[in-house]
């Protein structure tokens, strides 16, 4: 999905589209959303965006972790890229449990999968509703305050340089001048010289 596109989609759908983004995967979505909150031509408040994103965070590995639960095993058994890479998810598991389910959304590859792979071991339902809710609201609140900064960052930059053209355009225009006034100035000399 081109920027572009993810750009038009909020500007026409707005927390759905968020919610739905996130819903799917959602760090590029997030990260336009909380832009477009700082642009008042977008009519998107910070706040809501962040409960969107995490409301369709949530939602999303809520469903992946249950489709795990249900049906994950007989999934990952049709695939041998999927098992491989679910023993990964569980060597990681062991090793770093809580701190694995609460971080996965940071983890570019991590994100879709890891929900999944949970939901077909042992870890308990509510365990996983508790500190997935966590993760997706420090993300949420993360991403979002990214977008929204960058796009207080890139009004200042733009603010200051309109407030600066009139100061450049005269330095431009000065030096312009003294170019002029060399070039003639070197042509008079050599016409001079040349008498």
């Amino acid at each position: 999905m081109s920027i572009e596109f993810l750009k038009h989609v909020i500007e026409q759908y707005g927390y759905i589209a968020l919610f739905i983004g996130t819903f799917l995967e959602g760090e590029t979505i997030l990260l336009l959303a909380g832009f477009a909150a700082h642009s008042p031509e977008f009519h998107l408040d910070l706040t809501w965006v962040i409960v969107a994103a995490f409301a369709g965070s949530l939602s999303g590995d809520q469903t992946a972790f249950f489709v795990g639960r249900y049906w994950g095993k007989k999934l990952m058994a049709r695939s041998e890229k999927w098992r491989s890479r679910a023993e990964r998810v569980h060597i990681m598991l062991k090793k770093y449990h809580e701190v694995l389910i609460l971080s996965f959304r940071f983890f570019y590859g991590l994100r879709n999968l890891t929900p999944f792979v949970l939901g077909s071991s042992d870890i308990c339902a509510r365990k996983f509703l508790l500190l997935n809710a966590i993760g997706a609201a420090v993300w949420a609140v993360i991403f979002a305050l990214i977008g929204y900064a960058f796009g207080s960052l890139l009004e200042n930059v733009l603010m200051r340089i309109i407030n600066n053209v009139h100061h450049v355009e005269m330095a431009v225009l000065g030096l312009a001048a003294l170019v002029v006034m060399a070039l003639w100035l070197r042509k008079f000399l050599h016409r001079r010289r040349a008498k």
